[in-house]
């Protein structure tokens, strides 16, 4: 009886190392790099996107037809 408690509480431990290990190496890496977890990103936002570009031509046509159509 005490050697299921054991075994159970072993495996358990071994289930939360492996949960736990990709926060603790986010952890691990951002302290590393003085708080820049990925190394020098560019800011969001200042890099243009042929996506955002599209969608803001859809949007803007969206929002004309429905304000300044019939």
């Amino acid at each position: 009886m005490v050697g299921d408690l054991i075994e159970i509480l072993i495996v358990m431990w071994i289930v939360a190392l492996f949960a736990f290990a990709p926060l603790g190496y986010f952890i691990y890496m951002y302290t590393m790099k003085s708080g820049e977890p990925f190394g020098d990103t560019e800011p969001h936002g200042d890099n243009e996107s042929k996506i955002l570009d599209l969608v803001g031509v859809a949007l803007h046509a969206l929002k004309k037809g429905l304000i300044g159509g019939k």
